[in-house]
């Protein structure tokens, strides 16, 4: 079955797209939750005379989309989470938690945009795309570490300028 796609569907393809799918999965959800359409003859005129209409602000779409990748690279996240003796995090850490460290760095984004291959339910390093436009996506690393690990670190750093100042003092 032939369909005209809608909006953007992540394993499908992106919106005003024409795809082939089976017949229970178009008819069954695409089509009645208003995602797709019927690529009838008709309907398919009209999607090209929209797409038409529609090539300059695609442009600017497309041009805005590149600038935010061009803002994010080489942006980088550090996510705290609960973790156990063995290092494992108590759930995992999801687009939620990444849209949200991004949102902390000042970078809005839609956490649907985001993709993070595999389960990330231990501590480490890994990689999350950005999909802004379908030709434009952004790669952006992140770590994992443990909530305990940055509360140290501050206190270990202020205990030697405390001592430092006591004999100054004396």
């Amino acid at each position: 079955m032939e369909i005209i796609l809608k909006e953007d569907i992540l394993s499908l393809g992106f919106k005003n797209d024409i795809v082939n799918v089976k017949d229970g999965y178009g008819r069954n959800f695409l089509i009645p939750t208003g995602k797709a359409i019927i690529a009838s003859p008709s309907a398919k005129k009209m999607q090209a005379e929209d797409m038409r209409q529609r090539a300059h602000k695609l442009e600017k779409i497309f041009n805005d989309a590149q600038s935010e990748a061009d803002s994010l690279k080489g942006v980088s996240l550090t996510i705290a989470t609960k973790v156990s003796s063995t290092g494992t995090i108590f759930g995992s850490v999801g687009t939620i938690q990444i849209a949200e460290a991004l949102a902390a760095k000042g970078y809005e984004v839609d956490r649907k945009k985001l993709i993070v291959k595999g389960n990330v339910k231990e501590v480490g390093n890994y990689i999350a795309t950005l999909r802004l436009h379908k030709d434009v996506s952004v790669e952006i690393p992140f770590a994992v570490v443990s909530e305990d690990a940055p509360a140290v670190a501050p206190v270990a750093e202020k205990a030697p300028v405390e001592e430092a100042e006591t004999p100054a003092e004396a």
